[in-house]
């Protein structure tokens, strides 16, 4: 019974112990139950915040400080010193290069002295336009020769197409081909400046656009002439048989997907006279195209064609006619400050007239022309306007030349062997002489001036890449440009006056 006793007693002990460690937690600690332990938690939490917004506040106030010391300490080196070291800003050293407000102010200083110019030849000549005169000085004779030489000019061309057959299957050899293409482009240059020369009925400017015609087509079966025969050269060197006959259509499926032409496939109607309407000089087998035919771009270029021929019509009737009319008094006279005046007004009209030909041309229809044939290259000029050499100006503001002179002339010679001078020199030399063809032929008379002009320009391409860079060698370019051609142009207009107007008095 005492043993059981102790039992009971153990064991209730035991209850007790593990009923006092279950209600450890309930029990204050330190005088504190686990709530009010929590709650100092919490309460040290927010003590933290509200230390680091206080914290923050204080470093925002210690920065405004720094900033107003800062800021005054600025204030007064400030009033102590307003100078450092700086350029102007007009000098060169200085890198400013935004010059758009004076360049504005250009275009409105231009705008309104020409405005006053305008004004002041509508008072003194009153209304000259008269487009129907244009029109007369094209068709002025009695059997329309302009039209007629155009439509015979198509003679040439098949005369070209028939020895490149005869070459390309050996009925001609090289020596008789070369003979034949070069007695086609000789009587080419020498028949339409013949008829010119003797027609009395032909007028300057109908001869102009006749020689002109017949100038490009020279160019252009020159190029013709010479690629067809590259294109042998090329077949015998391969020692391969020809991709096609002359009996193939003009194109060939090839892998790719791409049509190409082959030699002497390209030898058709079709072919050259394709190449004849392109706005090019310069002959290949294979033309790059463009894929479609913009409607848009082509009736904007239309409309600026027809606008902008308007235009340099009614301006030359308007304004150069009456300054070259009034500059013959000075030029018989030989008063040198008068005749100065004179090439100085004409100047303006002029080179505006120019710049407007430049744009009709080689930009309005040259690209009307290659939309309409899909003629996909359409770099007829480069940036000529930033030109600082003269030969950078006269290699980039007509392309189509230029091309054709490197490809067919300049090359050439230098794979004969002859120098770069040399070389270029023969390039300018080919220029005046159609230069002079093109203007002393429909004249009727012989005096050279476009051809010294432009002989000219190497001596003035040698001093302006000598001696003149940057501004002052762009600017010597445009001088030449508008300077030079009034001065021809009154040179020739007085040299006709006198071999006709006064011929025709006395």
């Amino acid at each position: 019974m005492e043993e059981s006793g102790a039992t009971v007693a153990l064991t209730r002990r035991r209850r007790a112990t593990l009923a006092a460690v279950k209600g450890a937690d309930l029990l204050p600690v330190n005088g504190r139950s686990a709530a009010v332990r929590q709650g100092s938690v919490n309460t040290g939490i927010t003590r933290d915040n509200d230390q680091s917004k206080q914290n923050r506040s204080l470093e925002t106030i210690r920065f405004k400080s720094k900033t107003e010391k800062e800021k005054r300490k600025n204030d007064l080196n400030a009033r102590l010193s307003c100078h450092k070291t700086q350029e102007s800003l007009l000098s060169s050293a200085s890198g400013y290069s935004n010059y758009r407000g004076i360049l504005n102010w250009c275009v409105v200083m231009l705008v309104l002295s020409n405005a006053r110019l305008f004004l002041e030849n509508l008072l003194r000549y009153g209304v000259l336009v008269d487009p129907i005169q244009v029109i007369s000085l094209f068709l002025n004779d009695s059997y329309s020769w302009p039209a007629c030489l155009v439509i015979v000019s198509n003679m040439f061309i098949l005369v070209a197409l028939y020895t490149e057959r005869q070459l390309s299957k050996g009925s001609f050899t090289e020596l008789v081909g070369f003979l034949v293409h070069c007695i086609n482009m000789a009587i080419m240059l020498t028949f339409p400046a013949a008829v010119v020369l003797l027609d009395p009925f032909m007028t300057p400017v109908g001869g102009a656009f006749v020689l002109g015609t017949y100038t490009i087509l020279f160019l252009k079966l020159y190029s013709y002439k010479d690629v067809n025969m590259w294109c042998r050269e090329q077949s015998i060197v391969k020692a391969k048989t020809l991709a096609r006959s002359l009996s193939c259509p003009s194109a060939q499926h090839v892998s790719g997907g791409d049509h190409k032409v082959f030699y002497p496939g390209n030898l058709t109607i079709r072919d050259i006279y394709y190449f004849v309407s392109a706005p090019t000089l310069c002959y290949e087998l294979n033309f790059p195209r463009s894929p479609n035919i913009r409607v848009g771009f082509l009736l904007r270029r239309l409309l600026e064609m027809l606008f902008f021929t308007q235009l340099l019509v009614a301006l030359t009737q308007q304004w150069m006619i009456p300054i070259i009319q009034s500059s013959m008094k000075p030029l018989e006279d030989m008063d040198l400050s008068r005749m100065t005046e004179r090439l100085l007004r004409l100047a303006v009209p002029n080179h505006l007239l120019w710049l407007m030909f430049f744009y009709v041309f080689f930009h309005s229809s040259m690209n009307f022309t290659a939309e309409l044939l899909l003629f996909g290259d359409r770099e007829f000029y480069k940036d000529w306007w930033n030109s600082e050499t003269v030969t950078y100006f006269w290699q980039n503001w007509n392309i189509p030349v230029h091309k054709w002179c490197l490809r067919h002339f300049y090359r050439p010679l230098l794979r004969r062997g002859f120098s770069k001078m040399v070389s270029q020199s023969a390039v300018f030399f080919l220029s005046a002489f159609f230069h002079e063809y093109l203007v002393s032929v429909p004249l009727r008379m012989f005096r050279l001036w476009a051809f010294m002009g432009m002989m000219a320009q190497l001596p003035l391409a040698w001093f302006v890449g000598r001696f003149l860079r940057g501004n002052y060698s762009n600017a010597a370019v445009w001088m030449s440009i508008i300077i030079g051609q009034p001065f021809a142009i009154l040179m020739y207009v007085h040299d006709y006056y006198v071999l006709h107007y006064r011929q025709e008095s006395t």
